[in-house]
């Protein structure tokens, strides 16, 4: 009789470690390390900007999606960390899996961290370039009616005319007001004959007038203060509307027109050359 070790005492010992348990897969560890941390699908797509459907496959093990090894392990890489797991063991998983081995030279991880950092392409800065646009015509506009202004200015001096004041009246500082005396002979003498000129003084008071040529145009619009005149020429024709005649003093043609209005009367006049007649 031997004595030692039986025949079953020489039986190897089954092979419990680690390494020949079966492991966890790639996106079974993937999935169970989301939910652990709390974390959604569409939390873990938003964090990582892989797109919804392409996680959800990686965490069944479909890695078709990702459009091949190169992909499939940045992806693997790029979800790992958003849910607190190393990436290296479960890239090592995967290629002993799927039989890809290491891509050389270029590895994933700058293509897929580029790829979310990657700056948004800007276009021309149409904004900038319509504001600008826009300024240069409102300074072109503006140009050619300032031209056109003093034109128009330049033309009424030639011609001798006095351009049309507006209707409200420009405020002026308070001074002393000095009548200015009625025509003399020789001013009666000197009015032109072949133009009909009217003169409005405002002697007794304040009075609101408005004059027109013959053409209709508003030569004058506005109120008179007391000691006030006005004068206005035309070749043909001076239509006049006195809102208080009764405080007015009226010349045509360098003669007085003596006539009995009352204080507050309206009056509609016209004169024309020659003797003052009134219309």
């Amino acid at each position: 009789m031997s004595i030692g070790n039986s025949p079953e005492d020489e039986r190897p010992f089954e092979d419990v470690s680690e390494e020949a348990r079966p492991s966890v897969s790639v996106g079974r560890a993937l999935q169970q390390a989301r939910v652990a941390a709390g974390l959604t699908v569409d939390d873990v797509s938003a964090a990582t900007r892989v797109r919804v459907a392409i996680v959800r496959a990686i965490e069944a093990d479909d890695f078709t999606p990702c459009g091949g090894d190169v992909y499939a392990r940045g992806h693997i890489r790029t979800l790992a960390r958003a849910v607190d797991l190393d990436p290296a063991p479960l890239i090592s998983q995967y290629e002993a899996e799927h039989g890809g081995g290491r891509p050389a030279p270029t590895p994933a991880a700058p293509l897929f961290e580029a790829e979310r950092i990657r700056p948004e392409r800007r276009g021309p800065n149409w904004t900038a370039a319509m504001v600008a646009a826009i300024v240069v015509v409102i300074g072109f506009v503006g140009f050619t009616v300032v031209k056109g202004g003093d034109d128009g200015a330049k033309e009424n001096v030639a011609e001798g005319t006095e351009p049309a004041e507006s209707a409200s009246p420009t405020p002026t500082s308070e001074k002393t007001v000095v009548p200015e005396p009625e025509p003399s002979d020789s001013a009666i003498a000197a009015a032109p004959q072949d133009k009909v000129t009217v003169k409005v003084s405002a002697a007794d008071g304040r009075s609101w007038i408005s004059a027109k040529d013959h053409n209709g145009r508003l030569l004058f619009d506005g109120l008179l203060k007391q000691g006030d005149s006005r004068t206005f020429q035309d070749s043909s024709e001076v239509n006049l509307v006195l809102g208080d005649a009764g405080a007015i003093d009226l010349f045509v043609n360098g003669k007085k027109i003596e006539d009995d209005w009352q204080p507050g009367a309206v009056e509609r006049l016209t004169y024309t050359k020659g003797d003052p007649q009134a219309g």
